[in-house]
């Protein structure tokens, strides 16, 4: 056996130390494209003989809407999507938060901000804070002092991804002015607790892995792996979301969608699986699940 080679052993208990997860947020419930990335990263840790946990990311409450994480918990159960373990909630985790905030102010890798969004420039802060608050100034905000550098990672469907988070957001919020931690340092520690080993989710968090990575730096937390699948955009090319009014999963055509989604992953399923039941589906596409048939931009237009 070659010097770095694995045995069959040590590669047994790599796929059993995979932990995936899916992490909605309760604004309403889960939609063609929810179920995207809800069910490329099933497969990918199913296939990988790995455990799939589920996160309520709701600790912004003023965006939560009531009785949708039950709404979100049913639909995943009615496509045979179930998970391992407890479900965490991140409302439930404000101490872990206090003290990520309280580590990187210690390392004076944070500072706190008195600007309002006004002063952004084309989205990006230009550090007016950075070097100490001006005179008449309080606290609103607490952000991360970004890296010059870009930030550069590998992910399974994108490929080689760079993004220079200095040039293109400056120092980002971790602490709101609202009172709420950022969706950054909140996704980041869970994810350490969680134990999460790849992160399969929507292209459209490609520049929140940037903004991820340099916090895990920081707080000296390991990075995991990033595969970014596809997303659903509707006829007028806009991102299919709550925003842009997306139908709500249906129950009662639960296989018709995992079919449907399996093809917009590029697994090409068999017409028979059409007339099968979601947990036929799902062992079936947990058999033939391949990442790297997963294209990088979607090829279906979803109304």
């Amino acid at each position: 056996m070659s010097v770095g080679q694995k045995s069959e052993g040590d590669q047994t208990a790599d796929r059993a130390a995979y932990v995936g997860r899916f992490a909605p947020t309760p604004t309403g419930p889960l939609h063609f494209g929810s179920l995207i990335a809800a069910l490329a990263s099933y497969l990918q840790a199913r296939s990988c003989g790995g455990r799939w946990l589920l996160r309520i990311d709701d600790v912004d409450r003023a965006r939560c809407v009531e009785g949708a994480a039950d709404w979100i918990l049913r639909q995943l159960d009615a496509h045979g999507l179930h998970w391992d373990g407890a479900i965490m909630y991140q409302s439930e985790q404000g101490q872990f938060y206090v003290r990520a905030l309280a580590e990187l102010e210690a390392k004076n890798l944070s500072f706190p901000c008195g600007c309002s969004r006004r002063v952004l420039i084309d989205g990006r802060y230009p550090g007016i804070c950075r070097d100490g608050m001006k005179a008449g100034m309080s606290a609103r905000s607490v952000r991360l002092k970004s890296d010059h550098a870009p930030v550069r990672f590998g992910d399974a469907v994108q490929g080689v991804c760079e993004y220079d988070v200095w040039g293109r957001l400056g120092d980002f919020v971790v602490h709101r002015a609202d009172g709420f931690v950022a969706y950054h340092l909140a996704t980041v520690v869970d994810d350490a607790r969680q134990g999460i080993t790849e992160i399969v989710r929507g292209a459209d968090l490609l520049e929140s892995a940037a903004c991820q990575i340099l916090l895990q730096r920081g707080l000296n937390l390991g990075t995991p792996g990033y595969a970014h699948v596809p997303v659903v955009r509707n006829h007028a090319g806009d991102k299919l979301s709550k925003q842009t009014n997306a139908a709500a999963l249906e129950p009662s055509r639960a296989a018709c969608s995992l079919v449907e989604a399996l093809e917009f992953l590029g697994q090409a399923p068999p017409s028979g699986l059409m007339h099968a039941n979601p947990r036929e589906i799902l062992g079936w596409g947990t058999e033939n699940w391949r990442l790297d048939q997963v294209p990088k931009v979607g090829a279906v237009i979803k109304s």
